[in-house]
């Protein structure tokens, strides 16, 4: 082979190889910039997630606000329920009150029909966890109030004489106390 084409195969590797070093070059920057457009897109679509789940939470959270704020309202509906039935009997023995009656069948009537107002709302309070206070025995002044002190041959001192007024227990909470007299 002749210098001349030697020299001519010389150049033209030498021009391949700038022509695959140039396409390398560019095949690196494209692969660079469609990598950056990629990142680009990615972190625009997590953040339009993180804004969507931001907002689905904001919503949730409102939500929940609004309906605690509704259960505390209407917390005491069933309890308010259930009070219904001591009111209706008192409203039916105000009516019989108004009935021509001899004077002592008015009266049985009556007590008639407040035994059974006092039984239904005994029976309320037992379903809404609502107890009586017992005061037989010792005082206890976590449930028992003395509102007076008195002289009693039958009674220890400190234990309770009297009941005053009934107190009561909501599950484990006092609603009232006992007003109780107390032995000397």
């Amino acid at each position: 082979m002749s210098e001349e084409k030697k020299e001519e195969l010389v150049q033209e590797e030498t021009i391949e190889q700038e022509v695959q070093s140039e396409v390398v070059e560019e095949t690196k920057e494209v692969s660079l910039e469609d990598k950056i457009a990629a990142l680009e897109q990615q972190l625009k679509d997590t953040e339009d997630k993180y804004l969507r789940v931001h907002a689905d939470f904001e919503n949730i959270k409102k939500r929940l606000e609004k309906e605690k704020y509704q259960a505390i309202d209407y917390a005491s509906e069933k309890f308010a329920k259930d009070l219904l039935a001591p009111i209706d009997s008192l409203e039916m023995a105000l009516q019989s009150a108004n009935v021509e009656l001899d004077a002592s069948e008015l009266l049985t009537k009556l007590k008639e029909g407040i035994s059974l107002t006092i039984k239904n709302f005994n029976t309320t309070f037992e379903k809404h966890n609502i107890s009586k206070i017992e005061t037989d025995g010792e005082f206890d002044p976590n449930v028992h109030n003395a509102v007076m002190q008195v002289d009693s041959e039958n009674h220890e001192t400190g234990q309770i004489v009297s009941e005053l007024q009934k107190g009561y227990m909501l599950k484990d909470r006092l609603l009232r106390p006992s007003m109780v007299s107390i032995a000397n």
